[in-house]
């Protein structure tokens, strides 16, 4: 059966027609153009299908990749930097227009999805991918299928406490993962200690060795968590923060620092799927 994957971007909405066996058919995207409002998203949406509906005559498998958390339902989004798409029926609004009902997922849990499915992880049972960007988030699938948990956070590492009573993070709460290892708050951190500014990926080519130190020691505590709770088969890091090399050449030695187990083997490697991972984890959701 054929696979269809919408990745809703804050800049451009791509959907992708894979067949049975996982090879594109048909790819389109269109601007999202996000500031027009939601009924105007839908319209670009619309156009899409528009562009692929005569190969979508046939029954598929239907997901959609959304730029932020869910609501318990899975049908809305509880927030995210689309404003417009916050709280509005976007599941049963996509259905109108494709004819079918499509699942729903964040772009983390898309990304563990492709990676899953098509990529690093392709032949592990328990993925975990991590989002190493603008923010710090991660998604988990288990044979083959993206997990959510009992409140739809499974997954949400970004957002466990790193340094309790530590830098304040929007979501309320301080010392979280994402204020210690996301793109901005390492950048922050060195203009703290050099008066400098950069961006991360051109710092770590010849990092001072005070914020190297701290950044692998923040990411090796923070990666234990995961192994010691959850013990994937795999680690996929995605994101900007992802194309540091030394994070897979030093960090898994401080990772096994922060572990339970002195034996520690869990591969963590880059990504595969880069930039189409939304999308093709999108149709990988069912």
């Amino acid at each position: 059966m054929k696979r269809v994957g919408i990745d809703i971007g804050g800049t451009k909405i791509e959907c992708v027609i894979l067949d049975g066996d996982g090879h594109v058919m048909a790819r389109e995207r269109v601007p999202t153009e996000r500031d027009n409002g939601y009924k105007h998203i839908l319209g670009q949406i619309s156009k899409l299908y528009n562009k692929l509906s005569d190969q979508l005559s046939d029954e598929f498998l239907f997901g959609v990749c959304v730029p932020g958390p869910l609501t318990a339902d899975g049908d809305r989004l509880k927030h995210g930097n689309t404003q417009a798409l916050v709280g509005e029926p976007l599941k049963d609004d996509i259905e109108s227009i494709f004819g079918t009902k499509p699942v729903l997922d964040n772009d983390a849990n898309c990304f563990a999805q492709a990676e899953a499915s098509l990529g690093a992880g392709k032949d592990s049972k328990v993925v975990f991918g991590v989002i190493l960007g603008t923010g710090v988030g991660g998604g988990i699938s288990i044979d083959g299928r993206a997990y959510h948990g009992r409140q739809y956070i499974a997954g949400e590492w970004g957002h466990s406490l790193l340094h309790p009573g530590g830098q304040p993070c929007y979501c309320g709460k301080s010392g979280c993962v994402e204020q210690y290892i996301s793109g901005p708050a390492l950048e922050k951190r060195y203009n703290e200690m050099t008066g400098e500014t950069g961006l991360v990926t051109d710092i770590a080519k010849n990092p001072p060795d005070e914020w190297k130190e701290e950044f692998l020691d923040n990411f090796g505590m923070a990666i234990s968590n995961i192994i010691n709770i959850l013990d994937p088969h795999i680690i996929v890091l995605g994101g900007g923060v992802s194309n540091v090399n030394f994070l897979y050449t030093e960090g898994p030695q401080h990772v096994r620092r922060y572990c339970f187990d002195d034996n520690i083997t869990t591969p963590i490697v880059k990504n595969t799927m880069g930039d189409s991972a939304g999308v093709f984890g999108a149709a990988y959701l069912l």
